[in-house]
């Protein structure tokens, strides 16, 4: 494998930022469906927004792991 240029890496970072962010999420999903019940508004933004992160965070890996060409035309 290639090594990964500068925005593969930026990306890489941003995927486990993502992935940070969904497992913060997943803690807020399971206290307020503990604490307002699983019918409350918060308990589903919440919900939807772990679906969000990971779904973010594993496009994000999958650019930043990408076994990319040199597409640079030499002269």
């Amino acid at each position: 494998m290639a090594k990964p240029n500068r925005y593969q890496r930026v990306s890489l970072f941003f995927a486990f930022l993502f992935y940070l962010a969904a497992a913060g999420c997943l803690v807020a999903v399971t206290w307020f469906g503990w604490t307002e019940g699983s019918d409350h508004p918060a308990t589903a933004a919440f919900a939807a927004s772990v679906v969000f992160f990971v779904g973010g965070g594993i496009v994000l890996h999958v650019m930043g792991r990408a076994d990319l060409p040199d597409l640079k035309v030499d002269r």
